[in-house]
């Protein structure tokens, strides 16, 4: 979920910078960051994705209408296998909660960007998010900063429910993962 944030932040950047309309490809440099942070009744839990699994250049193919920047067929695949909580149990439980096994990947769809009237480091972006198999659109505002190398920034806070996804229960239901994750995404992103 963090790393689509994080194609989504760089698509802006370079489509905002550049101000040309076609298309481009980027890759995602292995010093980016995607976090899942979440919280239970007791305690809290971090899943970090494997940024090195992301290393396949991304094509962007967008036009440029002044205000928004719109994308065509502008998705990023994240693999569930490849978020780390800290411990083959986590993991275990992470990828029963996206139900994995039916859904294994999550699926973030860039739609438009539009800048930020107030501040030229940022923009909204207007994204599709695909998790086990509930698609939800979201605008999520991204910070952009960099020229050669764009570093993206932004969080994203998403209810488990709205993706039919039951927060699971561990010891005869004394700890409940709460419904609300928050995706942190800080992407370094540059040109391929």
């Amino acid at each position: 979920m963090k790393k689509i944030l994080v194609l989504i932040s760089v698509f802006t950047l370079l489509a905002f910078s550049k101000n040309f309309t076609g298309n481009t490809t980027v890759i995602i440099t292995p010093n980016s960051k995607l976090i899942i942070k979440g919280k239970t009744n007791v305690n809290s839990f971090i899943c970090q994705y494997n940024i090195s699994k992301l290393n396949k250049p991304i094509k962007i193919l967008f036009k440029n209408h002044g205000d928004k920047i719109t994308f065509e067929k502008t998705t990023l695949v994240l693999d569930n296998v490849n978020f780390d909580c800290g411990g083959a149990g986590m993991n275990n439980d992470f990828k029963e909660l996206l139900k994995s096994d039916i859904y294994p990947n999550i699926f973030v769809n860039l739609k438009e960007i539009r800048k930020d009237q107030n501040n030229q480091n940022l923009v909204n972006a207007l994204i599709d998010l695909e998790i086990a198999g509930v698609t939800k659109s979201y605008v999520v505002p991204v910070e952009l900063k960099g020229d050669d190398l764009m570093n993206v920034k932004g969080i994203l806070a998403l209810n488990l429910r709205d993706y039919n996804l039951e927060p699971p229960k561990k010891a005869l239901g004394l700890i409940v993962v709460k419904d609300v994750i928050e995706i942190n995404f800080e992407l370094a992103v540059k040109e391929y």
